[in-house]
């Protein structure tokens, strides 16, 4: 049995809420740690995070905070669970009051505004002296905090770290592998939300299965030959966070990402889709950064590119998938693949 550890929980959305209420039925000690100060006082006042994750009842032993040095101090892991553009500024405060000894596990997915940097180069340029783990896959904090059966996967460079994480995490219902492929668990967990935001503006148009299997296919395609340019592993792309969070993304109405597709292909701008979603759409500012990658390191991402020109260019969803359909015939294979180890 895993010895009890201390853990907290920097942001108090639907996913950082789902994860403090696994590691606390383990028997973890658990902080939640909230920025606003209306939603604090609403959790503390009612144990129930209404806005993310209705009728789930908090338990008394989740310690709820607003500052943030009280509820890192005495932890020996904290976990970052906060929106990818929110992660830079959060990190900052804290830095303060965490000790290089503490592991930093990090699930939100996207990349950063601007520097294109993933979420473990973000933390590291500020905390470089502590480990770091990215916990993805696939994974719907409205299905965790139920207890539904869910797998996901921690990877980081330190061995020790990543196993100790799997440990902490791992429950009956939640399931934990490890993958020494940072790069490649980041960069699945990021850009499947590009593909997802695909997926819902094909079922926003009324098309049906096979122009989504279609999407899926070659956008995992499209991710991994931008993977590979950048050091990942080809096999991590096939895995959990890769085809496997590309499936619960693009084919759930959990998904915050596909919903706002759906919106767009039916016809509503960006700025009313947000608005109706009312949660942060992580796939948006994901989109242009990948799409500013693809440019730099001179990698075809045809679907990618379109999505991009939807959201920030105004074009017509119907005239994407026109484009997408009338591109040059091509082998569906068409670069060898090959794979290559990583040394952990």
């Amino acid at each position: 049995m895993t010895e009890t550890t201390s853990i907290v929980v920097l942001g108090a959305g639907s996913w950082g809420t789902a994860l403090a209420l696994s590691l606390l039925s383990k028997g973890h000690r658990v902080n939640l740690w909230m920025k606003d100060e209306e939603q604090y006082n609403s959790l503390l006042s009612t144990r129930m995070n209404s806005k993310y994750l209705p009728d789930t009842l908090l338990p008394e032993e989740m310690m709820l905070y607003t500052d943030m040095s009280e509820a890192i101090s005495g932890t020996e892991v904290v976990l970052v669970a906060v929106p990818t553009q929110a992660v830079r500024s959060v990190i900052q405060k804290a830095a303060g009051y965490i000790k290089p000894s503490q592991i930093i596990v990090n699930v939100s997915k996207g990349l950063e505004q601007n520097t294109l940097l993933r979420v473990s180069k973000v933390i590291e340029e500020i905390l470089p002296a502590n480990p770091f783990v990215a916990l993805s896959g696939p994974s719907h904090a409205e299905e965790v905090c139920k207890g539904m059966p869910t797998t996901l996967v921690a990877a980081g460079i330190d061995r020790h770290s990543v196993e100790r994480v799997q440990d902490i995490f791992i429950t009956p219902s939640l399931r934990v592998y490890t993958n020494p492929d940072l790069i490649g668990v980041e960069l699945g967990g990021a850009l499947k939300n590009v593909i997802a935001f695909g997926a819902g503006i094909s079922d926003g148009l009324g098309f049906g299965d096979n122009a989504k299997a279609a999407l899926m296919t070659r956008g995992i395609r499209e991710i991994a030959r931008l993977g590979e340019e950048m050091g990942a592993s080809l096999p991590t792309f096939a895995g959990l966070s890769g085809i496997g969070d590309l499936i619960v993304t693009c084919t759930s109405m959990h998904s915050r990402n596909r919903r706002a597709g759906i919106l767009l292909g039916k016809g509503k701008n960006l700025e009313e889709t947000l608005v109706e979603i009312g949660m942060v759409v992580e796939g948006v500012t994901t989109t242009k950064a990948a799409y500013e990658l693809a440019k730099r390191h001179n990698i075809e991402m045809p679907i990618t590119e379109e999505i991009y020109k939807i959201l920030y260019e105004g074009s017509n969803a119907k005239d994407a998938v026109l484009n997408l359909m009338t591109r040059n015939r091509t082998h569906e294979l068409e670069e060898i693949l090959d794979t290559f180890d990583i040394n952990w």
